[in-house]
């Protein structure tokens, strides 16, 4: 782990964003994510997305808002993941496409199944660890879109899925996925779902319920009869939600079954591709402690950098050359820095 005064990034990265210093008005964990988290930011730069489907099931279909470079196959691309209850119009989504547009990066903005009012595209839920999704969606790029060098960036929840992805990839990772960032990753679930409970976090956990009953009742209304709205009822908690649909509707045996199968910490030493995870020790309900983990800690490929400060997915800096949204910036500089990787060789018997 590495504090903020200590950290060391890679020295092809501007002095700038080596360390992160967080803007003075805004210290501390809660306050800090508070104000990432609820201030409007605007992108004059961006234009307008590109609305891009998928069919990543039979009966499901997720949208992505992609920006593309004139001649999209000359350029590499950046794959966003969102968090709970996000979508691609969260700040941090486009705050990344605008930093990475601008560096002459396409840009694919994923919606997970349901988010970004697409409820009605799919039959079914999404949970934190169904990297089904992105992993259909990587393959379309590399295959029918003809992109050779992608980069996978997620926050929070997709942090989780992208590490997630990349674990479970391994070795047999497609050449084209030249690079991982995960922000703020809830790489442990239980861990996380346990700090969220803590009192001081009660904000936190009542905003994510909220969003989550509003999604059930939008899906039940989609498909009348699929779902009981009726055990929304007395309802308080993420776990809870996640003992009463998440869980029985992906067939765990129970919300800690779910937690434990759909965190990435399993497979997180697996991952092959290089790959930098950007954490603060006070995030308020990601525990800096699961970074530390033998899993993590013994893999050469993965990066951990550990700030003092930062709160969650915040990370806000005072603005200097540019928004001061430090997290955003790195993960645009470290897909820049791997993306012209080269591709591994083949394996011998191909080559013969």
């Amino acid at each position: 782990m590495h504090d903020a005064r200590t950290l060391d990034l890679d020295d092809t990265l501007p002095p700038s964003e080596r360390t992160f210093v967080p803007r003075r008005t805004w210290r501390g964990a809660h306050r800090m994510t508070i104000y990432a988290w609820g201030r409007p930011r605007r992108f004059p730069r961006l234009e307008a997305p590109q609305p891009r489907y998928f069919d990543v099931a039979d009966d499901a279909r997720v949208l992505a808002h992609v920006y593309w470079q004139r001649h999209p196959a000359a350029h590499p691309t950046l794959v966003a993941l969102h968090g709970l209850e996000g979508s691609s119009s969260a700040h941090y989504m486009q705050g990344l496409a605008d930093k990475a547009f601008a560096r002459g990066c396409n840009v694919v903005l994923l919606n997970q199944r349901n988010c970004g009012g697409t409820e009605h595209l799919s039959a079914g839920l999404y949970h934190s660890g169904l990297t089904h999704d992105p992993l259909v969606v990587l393959r379309e790029l590399v295959e029918v879109d003809r992109l050779p060098s992608i980069a996978l960036v997620g926050y929070s929840l997709g942090g989780n899925l992208s590490l997630k992805l990349g674990g479970e990839l391994g070795a047999d990772a497609p050449p084209a996925l030249r690079s991982i960032c995960a922000v703020s990753p809830t790489l442990d679930l239980a861990r996380c779902v346990d700090a969220l409970e803590r009192p001081m976090n009660r904000l936190y956990q009542w905003n994510f319920v909220r969003n989550l009953k509003a999604r059930l009742r939008r899906k039940a209304a989609a498909f009348p009869g699929a779902f009981d709205v009726g055990r929304l009822r007395g309802l308080h908690t993420v776990r809870e939600f996640d003992e009463r649909y998440t869980a029985p509707y992906f067939g765990f045996a129970g919300a800690a079954d779910y937690y434990h199968r759909a965190s990435a910490l399993r497979v997180v030493d697996r991952i092959a591709v290089p790959t930098l995870i950007v954490t603060a020790a006070d995030d308020p309900f990601v525990p800096p402690e699961q970074f530390a983990d033998p899993a993590v800690a013994g893999n050469p490929s993965v990066r951990v950098v550990v700030t003092a400060e930062g709160g969650h997915c915040a990370f806000v800096a005072p603005a200097d050359g540019y928004d001061g949204y430090w997290a955003e910036q790195v993960a645009v500089d470290f897909a820049a820095l791997h993306a012209i990787r080269p591709a591994p060789p083949p394996p011998a018997a191909a080559r013969r």
